[in-house]
Parts: C-alpha cells; sequence; structure tokens
C-alpha cells in the first residue's frame, strides 16, 4: 500500500515538471513573437533577401552635349541571365565570381579573353548590340556604359538596362557604387567589401608615395601619331584625383574632357612634365597591334623634358587603361602602373 501512494506521488510531481516546460516553452515563442512583431519581413527571416532590389536611374550626359535618362529599375529576383556592354563591369563580375550569359567579344582585354570562348555569346559590339541576339537570349537584365548608352532605349525594350559607367568628375564614389551594386544584385556583398578594403590599402600606398614627392606628370594619349593631354577630372584623371600625383597644369593648363585636349609635341615640352605617363591606344585598336606612339613621343621636342632626360617616361598597360577601366582588376592594376613611377 505505502509502495503504491509512493508511485502516485512521483507521477504527480513529473507532471508538474513537464507543465511547467511547456509553460517556459510556450512563454519563450511568445516572447520571440513579440521580438519580431511589426518588423519587416526581411529582418525576420535567418537569411535576408535584397530582393525586391530598386536600382535608382541617373542622367549622363553625352559625347555630342545632350544627355541619357536612365530610368530606375526594380529586379524581383536574382538575375540569372546576364548581358554586359561594359568591360569594366565585366572584370568585376569576373572578381566576384559571376558567370554572364553574353558580352562584347571584339574588345576584351587580354586578362578577360576567356569570355571569347563560344561559352559565352557575343552581344555585339560597345556601339551596335545584336538585337536579334539579344532578344533570343531574353536577359533578366543588361548592364551598360558610356559608349552604348545610345542604344539605351532599344535594350531597356528587351530587359532591365542599368548604367554603370564612372564618373571621372567623381569617381571614387561612382566605381564604389558600381561595386556594391554588383555583391548586392549577386549576392557577392562580402566579396565586394573584401575586395574594396584591399584596393583602399593599395591607393594609400601609391598616394603615400605620390604625395610625398614634388615631381608634377602629365598623361598623353597616343593615337596615329597625334596626342591627346588628360588633366584632373579627365578619362585618366584618377592619376591626379585618386592616387594623389601633382599635375602640371592643375589651373588652367587645357580643357578636361573625356577624350582630353588635342596637344602638340611642343605643348609636351613647355609643360616639361617630371613624370609623363603615356597610354598607347594604336596598341589595342590596330588588329596586329603595330604603334608608332614610342617613336611619335620620344622625339627630338621631348626629349628635352625632365621626364625623358631622367628615364621617367612610363607606358600604361593600354588593355586596363583604355579598354577596361573601373572594374575591380583594372583599378587596382592602375594602382600598379602609377607606382612605377615612384619606386
Amino acid at each position: 500500500m505505502k509502495n503504491w501512494k509512493l508511485v502516485t506521488l512521483l507521477m504527480a510531481l513529473m507532471v508538474l515538471v513537464l507543465a511547467a516546460c511547456g509553460s517556459k516553452e510556450d512563454t519563450k515563442g511568445e516572447e520571440k513573437e513579440k521580438e519580431t512583431e511589426g518588423k519587416p519581413a526581411e529582418e525576420q527571416s535567418a537569411e535576408p533577401s535584397a530582393y525586391p532590389l530598386t536600382i535608382p536611374g541617373s542622367t549622363i550626359e553625352g559625347r555630342d552635349g545632350g544627355s541619357t535618362v536612365f530610368e530606375e529599375v526594380t529586379l524581383e529576383k536574382k538575375p540569372e541571365s546576364v548581358v554586359v556592354f561594359d568591360n569594366g563591369f565585366l572584370d568585376t563580375l569576373d572578381a566576384l565570381g559571376v558567370n554572364p550569359t553574353a558580352v562584347v567579344q571584339d574588345s576584351l582585354p587580354k586578362y578577360l579573353s576567356k569570355y571569347a570562348d563560344t561559352t559565352y555569346i557575343n552581344a555585339g559590339t560597345l556601339f551596335e548590340p545584336d538585337y536579334e541576339k539579344l532578344s533570343e537570349i531574353n536577359p533578366d537584365i543588361i548592364f551598360i556604359s558610356g559608349r552604348a548608352s545610345a542604344a539605351y532605349a532599344e535594350l531597356s525594350k528587351i530587359a532591365p538596362t542599368v548604367y554603370v559607367g564612372v564618373d571621372n568628375a567623381n569617381f571614387t564614389e561612382s566605381f564604389k557604387t558600381n561595386i556594391e551594386l554588383a555583391g548586392k544584385i549577386f549576392g557577392k556583398e562580402k566579396e565586394a567589401a573584401d575586395a574594396l578594403a584591399a584596393y583602399d590599402a593599395k591607393v594609400e600606398e601609391v598616394k603615400a608615395k605620390a604625395t610625398a614627392s614634388d615631381e608634377k606628370a602629365l598623361i598623353v594619349l597616343g593615337s596615329e601619331g597625334a596626342l591627346s593631354v588628360f588633366g584632373p577630372g579627365s578619362r585618366f584623371g584618377v592619376v591626379h584625383d585618386v592616387f594623389g600625383v601633382k599635375a602640371v597644369a592643375e589651373a588652367n593648363g587645357f580643357k578636361i574632357e573625356s577624350h582630353g585636349d588635342n596637344a602638340s609635341f611642343e605643348f609636351v615640352r613647355e609643360k616639361n612634365p617630371d613624370i609623363l605617363f603615356v597610354v598607347d591606344r594604336d596598341a589595342v585598336v590596330n588588329e596586329n597591334g603595330e604603334s608608332g606612339t614610342k617613336a611619335a613621343i620620344e622625339n627630338e621636342i621631348v626629349s628635352v623634358t625632365n621626364a625623358v632626360k631622367n628615364g621617367k617616361v612610363f607606358y600604361l598597360d593600354p588593355e586596363v587603361w583604355y579598354l577596361s577601366g573601373g572594374g575591380l582588376q583594372s583599378e587596382s592594376l592602375k594602382a600598379d602602373d602609377v607606382l612605377k613611377a615612384f619606386n
């Protein structure tokens, strides 16, 4: 009889314990519901999504003095079929491990030559997209920059079209905005942030040496024996604006334009740069790579400048500077190029 009473007492105690545990779990559940109540869905989820993702529109000034308005784009999900009309942005996608569907294959720099393979569809040229082919692809998104901006209206009929060109007058901000956008669109935000941190470190290394030097530089582009010069705020202005290299004519030396300002050899002699940075356009646009830029620049007139006399003429990698600027890899390579002048 005593044993029966003892068993009954133990069972009653177990029921009380289980009831108490259940009450605690219910309380925790209620507290968790209260914590998430009213919060956006992405904050309640363990793995928040960037979608739907709205990409702001913009207005870009054209080469002819006109402007192109790029409309706001909203993406409902991560794009799978991707078309790229800008080597710089292709460079960035490549660095982040994003595989495009179609690219412009006739102007690829060597370090992006794998995209010339038949694995990738040829989207046409930078100035003349293959609209029929693009319609067949039915892409989820198209990325363009300045060269393809005239085709924006037609391209946007095929798929959401986003402008990813850099703003030379505000390079660093626009460059980083593009990198962060790529990271957000394709779920590569950490990779983008890490890459930008590495880039910033490299920039600081170059800037420290450039600003410590009194040497002034001039940037020239050689094309078919003619010269164009570039200063701060121009297409190649990152030399001054980002890396801190002093310019020979900061105040009123020449116009700041995307394509530079035509200049004579006498102009170069007059400015007498301590450092001469040369972008050889012929080396990348001529089919066989032939160029007379070196012979044209290092002539009797230019030879009296400090740059030539002191062996400080640096030929920048034209594939990086002329074909694919604005990419994660290309901008890092630019830093390496400029650093050579101060080592």
